[in-house]
């Protein structure tokens, strides 16, 4: 018989969603387990850039930005451009009018943001950025968490819901020894277990073809808990929105200075200090490091002159339509962009930029050449720059002598010395839409409407219907929505709790 623990409430992910929503059941005086499959808490919110876009904050006060949420929801609207029709107006409306208390929240945590950034067609700067990075969230949340008594289980495998009559009771989940373990939730279960942008099957079944061998940014988010739900009469909406592919450069294997950086708010406080006291030529170096981690490059570098290049020299595709499909097609699914000298001096200045990051400064080819080496290739000869990029050098030669002779339509011949490559490139899933049917409660709901008594789901899983466009919107679901589902979940459990008391006094009584 497999051995169970009974808490409150369940918590399936240790991302942002999972997190906040163990974090507010637990506010609340609940007994709390969060079941994590990865060795640590993070998730998906560990891997993304750190925006979060928010209204009426201290940040949009300092500056004398004047915002409302109701201008946040039409603006969002704007950002979903042509879908803007298949979204679902209540959770939009649940979003905007919970930004300014969520950034507030974060930081009475610990988080420290810079900002606030444009990011049109916002009609005013709302992206706020965290810093040193998208690592502090998780790092504030799980300590604020652990000393509000939350256990959390890493390297345990949710499996299946335990399910009796029609409610969610619990799951059973794979400790880290193999073995197989009950968690029973007093009618409480969040399911916080993120997308499925890296997952093969769902991908082709709710999304399209093209996208199965696209890498995901997260190799983790492989849909786990949309499984788990599906059988229980759960449904998916917009789950053919995917965001990718999308190129970025290969991050550096062995990270940078600010993804050492630990998370701590002193180091995070002199940061956002410096980013506004400091002049750019001592600041600029620091921004770069971030900058040309793993941003992708502009396609203005294509209009350019720029052409994709694969590991066997050859030229591929038509980089101004859609590269980004046909590089996730070749050996080890890399590119590199190769160019001339004509096309490297526009890529000094503006408006010609190899990649920028949300709100912070662009990066130029001598940025590249600086902070990241490893992807960053030059030589005078064509010969020279295969064997740095690892190429056939004869391939790569003949791919440039057909692109010169007229394969490359109105753009510029790349026949000036020295050469350059930038790379390997690949493209990836950042993150797929489609998350389960949930009501405003963030009740998970089968096809036809009904609840699932005792199952809540939060951030991309529970993403309802919401499209979520423009930087920092999805971080801003996940914190949002975990905090709602968390409560929601906990008073659950404290009413039925409540009820069981009042009927075992009248059994007494009687």
């Amino acid at each position: 018989m497999k051995k169970t623990t009974e808490v409150d409430v369940v918590v399936i992910g240790g991302g942002g969603a999972g997190l906040a929503a163990a974090y507010e059941a637990a506010q609340l005086g609940r007994q709390v387990i969060l079941i994590e499959k990865n060795p640590q808490t993070g998730g998906s919110t560990s891997w993304s850039v750190g925006s979060v876009t928010a209204t009426n904050t201290p940040h949009q006060r300092k500056a004398g930005i004047k915002d409302s949420a109701d201008a946040h929801f039409e603006d969002l609207a704007l950002h979903a451009g042509p879908l803007a029709p298949r979204d679902n107006l209540a959770l939009r409306r649940i979003l905007v009018d919970n930004t300014s208390e969520m950034l507030d929240w974060l930081m009475s945590l610990g988080v420290v943001f810079v900002g606030p950034e444009p990011e049109p067609p916002h009609r005013v700067p709302r992206m706020h950025n965290v810093v040193p990075n998208s690592k502090s969230f998780a790092y504030h949340l799980t300590r604020h968490c652990l000393r509000l008594g939350v256990d959390i289980r890493t390297n345990t495998q949710a499996g299946r819901f335990i399910v009796e009559g029609d409610t969610v009771k619990g799951i059973e989940a794979r400790l880290p020894d193999g073995e197989m373990h009950r968690f029973i939730a007093r009618n409480g279960v969040v399911l916080a277990s993120g997308d499925y942008s890296g997952a093969p099957d769902l991908k082709a079944e709710l999304a399209s073809p093209e996208v199965v061998p696209v890498d995901p940014v997260n190799p983790t988010a492989t849909g786990d808990g949309h499984r788990m739900a599906l059988p229980l009469g759960a449904t998916v909406i917009n789950g053919d929105i995917v965001r990718g592919p999308i190129m970025r450069f290969i991050p550096p294997a062995g990270g940078n200075l600010i993804q050492k950086l630990p998370p701590i708010r002193p180091i995070a406080k002199l940061i956002a200090w410096s980013m506004g006291h400091l002049p750019q030529f001592i600041l600029r170096p620091f921004l770069m490091s971030f900058l040309t981690t793993a941003l992708g490059p502009s396609p203005d570098i294509y209009k350019g002159g720029g052409v994709l290049i694969n590991k066997n020299g050859k030229r591929f595709t038509d980089e101004l339509d859609k590269p980004n499909f046909d590089v996730a097609k070749q050996p080890d699914r890399l590119a590199y962009i190769f160019f001339d000298s004509e096309v490297a001096k526009k890529l000094s200045a503006w408006p010609y930029f190899i990649s920028t990051a949300p709100g912070v400064a662009y990066a130029y080819l001598d940025d590249y050449r600086r902070n990241r080496a490893d992807i960053f290739h030059r030589a005078d000869s064509l010969e020279g720059l295969a064997v740095s990029m690892g190429v056939p050098a004869e391939n790569l030669k003949s791919s440039i002598a057909e692109y010169n002779r007229g394969a490359r339509g109105l753009r510029p011949a790349l026949e000036h010395g020295p050469f350059y490559a930038l790379g390997p490139v690949k493209s990836y899933v950042v993150f797929t839409d489609g998350g389960l049917k949930v009501n405003e409660s963030l009740q998970v709901l089968r096809k036809d409407g009904s609840v699932i008594d005792g199952l809540y789901a939060a951030g991309s899983a529970g993403q309802g219907g919401l499209l979520l466009e423009g930087h920092g919107h999805h971080l801003g679901w996940a914190f949002i929505s975990g905090r709602i589902a968390g409560r929601n979940a906990a008073a659950v459990a404290a009413k039925r709790k409540t009820a069981q008391k009042v009927a075992h006094i009248m059994e007494k009584q009687a």
